[in-house]
């Protein structure tokens, strides 16, 4: 059983899952506000509505980010905390994936870019296709890596131009530079279920980490300050 659970993409969204992907509970309050005073009580629920105990749990799946600074705060200190009190391995997930993931899941993508809106006039944005693991049976959206680095995730201005002309999905594809019948999918928005179908697949070929290295990834290093502070006002 896993415990999954997303506060990046403006929601507090919580879905308990068993190792085939089967979801047992899931739920998703949207909006930011409240997102403190309801993740316990919506991991609460859910454990209750399972039948299940967190000493049921294999693993905690959290969105890692990139995303909203405090959405991102959120869920990674409860999964942290969770770990240590209940000794169990973390798995992160990348926001980027999990757009890239329901995109394949709602319209067929196979091969796509991620955008997300990082406010300050630019976004977050990664490129995807799908791989099939037959030994698992998961087909899942994975990043297309150049021979330069160990990760496709990174920051783009708004109105920049894709390198290739394949659908982009996420809130953050109009903000691009379209190229001629570019297909764009802005309705993607993924929930804790998308969220740990894709950490089970990850704990599944490399396991979970402690709570000590279930960390963030922000993209933008200064992301707690304002405009003015990081000198592009």
């Amino acid at each position: 059983m896993f415990l999954a659970m997303d506060t990046v993409f403006d929601q507090c969204s919580i879905a308990i899952l068993d190792s085939s992907g089967q979801v047992l509970s899931s739920h998703t309050e949207t909006g930011k506000r409240q997102q403190t005073q309801q993740i316990l009580p919506m991991i609460d629920a859910a454990l209750s509505e399972a039948q299940l105990r967190l000493a049921d749990i294999q693993a905690l799946i959290f969105n890692r980010g990139p995303g909203a600074f405090s959405g991102i705060r959120i869920n990674t200190a409860v999964v942290q905390a969770l770990s240590v009190a209940h000794d169990l391995p973390c798995v992160g997930v990348s926001s980027l994936q999990a757009i890239a993931q329901s995109a394949y899941q709602q319209y067929g993508l196979t091969h796509l870019y991620s955008a997300l809106d990082a406010r300050m006039q630019q976004v977050y944005f990664g490129q995807y296709e799908l791989v099939t693991d037959d030994q698992l049976g998961h087909s899942i959206m994975q990043p297309v890596l150049d021979n330069d680095s160990d990760s496709t995730e990174q920051l783009l201005d708004y109105d920049s131009q894709t390198a290739l002309n394949i659908p982009i999905a996420g809130n953050g594809a109009m903000l691009l530079a379209l190229q001629d019948q570019q297909m764009c999918h802005d309705d993607i928005w993924p929930d804790a279920v998308v969220i740990g179908q894709l950490g089970i697949a990850q704990f599944a070929n490399v396991g979970g980490t402690e709570a000590a290295q279930a960390l963030p990834k922000y993209l933008r290093n200064q992301a707690w300050k304002t405009l003015k502070e990081q000198g592009k006002s």
